[in-house]
This record gives structure tokens, C-alpha cells and sequence, in this order.
């Protein structure tokens, strides 16, 4: 079976808990503005979804590429406050439960934006990267041509984070991935040390790939990706 290709085209980064950088295209900015969407939307945003939309503004200025978006936590904080509210038999706000579901930034994007093309939000257990990748193979295989994979996550609330086993950074990363072009994304099975050693890649981990830092590691699924030149 014949592999379908992956190359990046560009990409955008936000990092609050990074030094600043010389690559523009990493903002390490603590307050981003969101100034993308409307402010009746935007008020409905945490910070990192402020800087998705942002993000896929400038990757997207049409709105017309598909939009893959992952997420090993989602925003737990909405989540888990409604959780305690129930346990309090406390009313449930709506607008706080719509937003806490895995797909509401792109849903807000989307309304934003007037991007009408697919959008697809996942959770993969620690290897959303391969399965960014895997799922931009299949829309690559039905015949679109662009792109834009988002792979976002924060710390789990104060009260569950005894029960995480990997402490996640807050980080964004947004990807736009085309058929043909650009810098090829190679992937390979990994080693046994680069397994036995990495962890489940997160945001920050593919800022470090992007920028030439470290090598990108998918343990669970064996995996390493490398860009050419």
C-alpha cells in the first residue's frame, strides 16, 4: 500500500512558558489578543483559544481548509466545575457546558470565520500527533490538498492533577499540512531507548521538534518523525 505523503507548508506556536525566540512564528506572549473573532464570541475563550483562532486566521485568511483539532485534556476546567456543580446540585450554566465540549474553539472559529469545510476535534490518549498525521493522510486520500492540523493542551485542574501521570505544559501548535510541497514529514518506527525514555509528545514537544530542539517521539505507538531540509 502506497503511503500518502505529508509536507509542512507553515505553522504557528504559542508558548507562554518559553524564553522568547528569534522565529516569529512561536509567540511566547502571556495575553494574546484573540483579536480574530468578534468580541461577543471571544469572550467565551479561554487564552488558548483566543490563540487558536488567531492561529488559523493567519494560516487560513479565506477560511477554506479542513481543520483537524487534538487535545489530550480539552479545557478540564469547564468540565470539571459543571462535575462539582452537579455534586453541589447547583444549576448547570449552558454557555459554560458548550464550551466545555472537545470541539467548541473550532465551533466559535467557525462562526467567526465562515468556515464551512470539515471540522474535527479528537482526543488520542497521548498520541494525538500520530493521530493528527493519520487523519491528514485520510483527507489527503479523499482529495484535499491543504490541511490545517492544532494541537493544543494545558495543565489538568489543581484538584485532578494527583491522578496524571505526565504534568502537560501549557502550549498551542498549529500546523498547515498539504499533499505536495513544503518540507517532507518522514515517519519511522522508533528505537528501544527512544521508547523506553520519551514521553507522550505534547504541544511543547512539537515546538522543540519544529524549531530544530529535539527529536519527536511517540512511545506509545512507536513512532518518530523527522522534516527534511
Amino acid at each position: 500500500m502506497t503511503t500518502v505523503s505529508i509536507t509542512l507548508q507553515d505553522w504557528r506556536a504559542w508558548h507562554p512558558g518559553r524564553a522568547p525566540h528569534a522565529d516569529s512564528r512561536l509567540s511566547v506572549d502571556p495575553q494574546p489578543r484573540g483579536a480574530s473573532v468578534p468580541a461577543m464570541l471571544r469572550r467565551r475563550l479561554n487564552a488558548s483559544g483566543r490563540v487558536v483562532c488567531d492561529m488559523l486566521s493567519e494560516l487560513d485568511p479565506e477560511a477554506r481548509r479542513v481543520l483537524i483539532y487534538a487535545s489530550r485534556h480539552g479545557d478540564g476546567d469547564r468540565t470539571l466545575e459543571m462535575l462539582y456543580a452537579l455534586a453541589e446540585q447547583e444549576p448547570l450554566s449552558p454557555a459554560r457546558f458548550g464550551m466545555s465540549v472537545h470541539n467548541a474553539t473550532l465551533g466559535v472559529h467557525s462562526i467567526a470565520s465562515g468556515n464551512r469545510h470539515s471540522l474535527q476535534a479528537i482526543a488520542a490518549g497521548g498520541a494525538e500527533v500520530a493521530a493528527l498525521f493519520s487523519e491528514t493522510r485520510g483527507y489527503f486520500a479523499e482529495g484535499e490538498r491543504d490541511v490545517i492540523a492544532v494541537f493544543s493542551d494545558a495543565p489538568v485542574p489543581e484538584r485532578f492533577a494527583a491522578h496524571v501521570t505526565e504534568p502537560t505544559e501549557l502550549a498551542v501548535v498549529a500546523l498547515l499540512l498539504s499533499a505536495s510541497g513544503g518540507r517532507e514529514i518522514h515517519t519511522r518506527p522508533c528505537d528501544a531507548s527512544q521508547a523506553g525514555q520519551a514521553r507522550s509528545p505534547q504541544p511543547s514537544d512539537l515546538i522543540a521538534w519544529l524549531l530544530d530542539e529535539a527529536p519527536l517521539v511517540c512511545p506509545s505507538r512507536r513512532l518518530t518523525w523527522t522534516l527534511s531540509p
